[in-house]
């Protein structure tokens, strides 16, 4: 008996239009680990971020292991540079895909907190992804599909003594990205949103907790590269078994 079941491909799509990744620092960083992914897999590739020296220091790896790339200065919580992001990938080929990895965590008692800085912190995430999205689902639906993707935290699910800023601001990312995905989907854009639950092993962690890498133990903290590829697995996903939502976390990590 022949079965009328068409399983879709299992080989991802090959590559069409750019990458942009907005929140690019370091090398050693998830921003720099995702764009070096895309850009193995054959995608230019568009970095943008707030730190001029550090943004160009990890272009110029990319140009020299062969990525076709462009930098852009900017902060993403304002809509111009928003638009500029995009502008810039667009250059490159038409944009396929743009993931939001920008914002910052400073944690202190709540007491302790200002104004400004629940502001910012807010700014940062939802008012910059919001921007982000703004800017590039008109392309994507204009193109005929893409993915857009936000870099979240398990703050967004639960807000911890301390955290009170940085909780408020991803969850409000969350639910960002949770509305427009139910909206864009049906237009062909993939929207997701990856909850980063644990440590990422990065410059921006390690150069404040120096000896955290030690003590958490072979695995105990989320290996950039490793996150990477859930991006790229995202992207390339058969539309007919998207992701939403997806958790990460290292093996060793309660929950």
């Amino acid at each position: 008996m022949t079965s009328s079941l068409t399983l879709p491909p299992l080989d991802p799509p090959a590559p069409r239009g750019s990458l942009l990744v907005v929140g690019v620092g370091a090398s050693h960083g998830l921003g720099a680990a995702i764009a070096r992914r895309f850009a193995a897999g054959g995608y230019p590739v568009a970095v943008a971020g707030r730190n001029a020296p550090k943004l160009e220091a990890t272009a110029a790896e990319l140009r020299e292991a062969g990525a076709s790339v462009v930098s852009v200065v900017g902060d993403a919580s304002t809509a111009d540079d928003a638009r500029r992001f995009v502008a810039a990938a667009q250059e490159l080929a038409p944009l396929a895909i743009a993931v939001h990895n920008a914002g910052s965590n400073r944690p202190a008692p709540f007491l302790e907190v200002s104004e400004q800085r629940f502001e910012g912190h807010w700014r940062e995430h939802a008012l910059g992804g919001f921007h982000v999205a703004q800017a590039v689902l008109p392309v994507l639906v204009t193109r005929g599909g893409g993915s857009l993707i936000f870099t979240g935290a398990s703050g967004s699910l639960r807000g911890k003594a301390h955290y009170a800023p940085f909780a408020a601001a991803k969850a409000a990312l969350r639910a960002t990205a949770q509305s427009i995905a139910r909206e864009f989907g049906p237009q062909g854009v993939h929207v997701g949103h990856v909850v980063v639950d644990g440590g990422i092993e990065g410059d921006r962690l390690l150069s404040l907790r120096p000896g955290l890498k030690d003590q958490q133990g072979p695995d105990g903290l989320l290996n950039i590269a490793a996150i990477a590829e859930a991006y790229w697995t995202l992207h390339h996903q058969h539309r007919s078994a998207w992701t939403l939502e997806l958790d990460l976390r290292p093996w060793a990590e309660t929950f």
